[in-house]
């Protein structure tokens, strides 16, 4: 098969493009290379004679067309997406741009190529999308598929506008497609701004390790490669027109698991004196900080037959252990923009 992966050169992304490769596909990788963008992270891939790079931007609707009749893709899977939720508290309006415009103009090059092809039966757009979108939950209850929308942030809500696009397209316009909402990624390649990696490396630097309020707030952890797996899964045998929502069932607060990284760190590298742990500070709260997210994996793994393959302590085992041994790569990094700031208090 013969894949489109926009965003390819990112997190999740490029775990797709590295595993989609070593499975036999065909990759044609789409990226713009905005600032979590990292050629770097396909390197292993990128001199195959089956892997073709590129760089173009999905708000330019005009550059896409010549992208599809070049490379006639067998399918789509569209990652591309400003995701940092607190980039989107202080500038919104690249979140709007990218998820919702870009998915529109997306949609609308895979329209007019599949059109054109006849609307082959096998053609698939697959949506890659977040359960943030779902909103928040109390001390109960899961998401699943038919759980109501209810975004709070300016990322979830550009997320769940990108979702009913791709919907809209479908029952309007007939056009194949699948989706689906994940919960919290993290392992290898991971941009050095989110949660894990901030973590690994301020402790790395004997800076103070950030958590927000008390620590309470629940997310589901995904190995981002068992979700590069599954991603596969439903764009191979997933129903037309479903959703399917990837879960870990990792549930931990974020103290639980930025102790759990610390003291894996104590272990690898321990300090000369004391613990990673005594570096914990505990910080002003994000604006509209969701509290809880859980993902109901039940249609996923009853349709499909897919569990995660790692538990959350297994996964940030090798996590810790890949940015020990990949130093390079992670400095390279560290001097883009915003990297190592606090952001997200413009609200």
């Amino acid at each position: 098969m013969k894949i489109l992966v926009t965003g390819g050169a990112g997190f999740i992304g490029s775990a797709v493009v590295r595993l989609a490769a070593s499975r036999g596909h065909e990759i044609v990788n789409c990226d713009a290379l905005t600032y979590a963008a990292c050629l770097d992270n396909v390197a292993e891939v990128s001199g195959s004679e089956s892997y073709a790079f590129e760089h173009v931007d999905i708000r330019d609707r005009a550059a896409l067309d010549p992208v599809f009749e070049r490379h006639k893709p067998d399918a789509v899977m569209h990652l591309a997406a400003e995701s940092h939720v607190d980039r989107s508290i202080d500038g919104p309006s690249d979140f709007i741009e990218t998820n919702i415009t870009g998915t529109f103009n997306m949609l609308e090059a895979a329209r007019s190529y599949w059109t054109k092809a006849g609307k082959p039966e096998t053609f698939r757009f697959h949506h890659i999308s977040t359960d943030e979108v779902y909103g928040s939950l109390g001390a109960e209850g899961m998401f699943t598929e038919e759980t109501p929308y209810d975004p709070r942030s300016p990322y979830s809500a550009s997320k769940a506008a990108s979702d009913h696009l791709v919907n809209a397209w479908h029952e309007t316009f007939g056009l194949p497609v699948v989706l689906t909402n994940c919960s919290n990624n993290y392992g290898p390649f991971h941009f050095p701004e989110k949660l894990v990696p901030v973590v690994i490396l301020n402790a790395l630097a004997g800076k103070d390790i950030p958590i927000y309020g008390k620590g309470d707030n629940i997310r589901d952890w995904l190995y981002v490669e068992d979700h590069a797996d599954a991603l596969l899964l439903v764009l191979e045998k997933g129903k037309l027109g479903h959703s399917y929502n990837i879960g870990g069932e990792n549930e931990r607060t974020n103290l639980q698991l930025v102790e759990t990284l610390l003291a894996i760190l104590d272990e690898k590298r321990p300090k000369a004196e004391g613990s990673y742990k005594d570096q914990i500070t505990f910080v002003a709260d994000r604006p509209g900080h969701d509290q809880r997210y859980a993902i109901d994996p039940t249609r996923i793994r009853e349709e499909l037959g897919w569990r995660p393959s790692v538990t959350v302590e297994e996964g940030l085992e090798k996590t810790v252990q890949w940015y020990l041994d990949n130093e390079t790569w992670w400095r390279a990094l560290q001097d883009r923009k915003g990297v190592g700031e606090r952001l997200g208090t413009k609200a």
